[in-house]
């Protein structure tokens, strides 16, 4: 049985750039380095960065991204960190909670949110999504 996320896996192009980024503008521990990759970690999670010659520096057309939590007194001078770094949005929020959608130097969405599961899901029984059913435990 699955108990939970293990680590997430990006692949990169540049090591140092990268390294760089996730240490210094989002401030993850750095925990091991290597010749094509890192290790770092905040409270809950680890994140391998990992060399990928074949990596494009652009972001795919989905949807798919990563949200790293931040707290509500956090979240403004996160936000001017980020644009004081000249990361690009990619995206404006749409949804219930501050957000700021953002682009790591490899083209990653990466999202910052303040909120939880529960509070998405609070907001949502105000004002469900289309078709949206809760499945509530017995």
């Amino acid at each position: 049985m699955l108990s939970g996320l293990n680590h997430l896996t990006l692949a990169v192009a540049d090591l140092q750039r990268s390294l760089t980024f996730y240490r210094d503008v989002l401030q993850l521990r750095v925990e091991a380095t290597w010749d094509s990759g890192a290790y770092l970690s905040l409270p809950g999670l680890w994140l391998c960065l990992s060399v990928d010659p074949q990596r494009k520096n652009e972001p795919g057309a989905d949807y798919t991204h990563y949200a790293f939590s931040v707290s509500a007194a956090d979240f403004p001078s996160l936000v001017e960190t980020l644009n004081s770094a000249q990361v690009r949005q990619w995206r404006d929020n749409r949804s219930e909670g501050a957000s700021f959608y953002f682009l790591d130097p490899d083209g990653h969405k990466l999202e910052a949110h303040v909120g939880d599961l529960a509070s998405r899901l609070a907001a949502c029984r105000q004002k469900p999504y289309p078709g949206m059913r809760f499945h509530d435990a017995p």
